[in-house]
């Protein structure tokens, strides 16, 4: 389980990479099945006003924040099918921070996007539960934003962070604000 910080762009820390292990894919693949889940019950009985709250001073709403989160994980769902079915393949990227400003994002309630997160989830982990150790560790692929080579393993471990942290956002502001 993450550990709370002070940072509220980054509750539960930055994405710390971990040397490969049995024990740890066990607890990345977990992360990613039960996402859809965690990020439902952080969002139970919000009302439309607190979902327009932004999680920290300049951050994104916490309705934005959900729609990220489908957004950012139909992409890491394309990253690793492509990964696993091409040699080293150059990933498109996308400006985040202009898919929030969608009128999708704006318009749709964020019910739309955790049942796309059930959906994307549950084949993601289907697929992801057969790689191979050797899989994890010599699958690559390219990131041109980053100009660099990142192995599967570093990409699973940098999901399972993404959605514990986008829902630490969720949760810590409903602490602070005692709802």
């Amino acid at each position: 389980m993450a550990v709370m910080t002070e940072d509220l762009r980054y509750p539960i820390g930055q994405y710390e990479p971990k040397p490969f292990s049995i024990e740890q894919k066990v607890e990345w693949l977990a992360d990613i099945k039960f996402l859809p889940q965690l990020l439902e019950s952080a969002v139970l009985n919000l009302d439309e006003a607190q979902l327009q709250t932004p999680y920290r001073e300049g951050g994104w709403t916490l309705h934005q924040v959900v729609h990220h989160v489908a957004d950012s994980h139909i992409n890491a769902y394309c990253r690793f099918k492509v990964a696993l079915t091409e040699d080293n393949p150059t990933i498109k990227t996308y400006d985040e921070k202009l898919w929030a400003e969608l009128h999708d994002v704006q318009k749709l309630p964020i019910n739309i996007s955790i049942t796309l997160l059930h959906a994307i989830h549950a084949r993601w982990y289907e697929a992801l539960k057969y790689v191979t150790d050797d899989e994890w560790n010599n699958r690559t692929l390219f990131h041109p934003e980053h100009k660099k080579t990142l192995r599967l393993w570093y990409m699973l471990g940098l999901y399972a962070w993404h959605g514990q942290h986008h829902v630490a956002h969720i949760n810590s502001l409903r602490e602070r604000m005692k709802w």
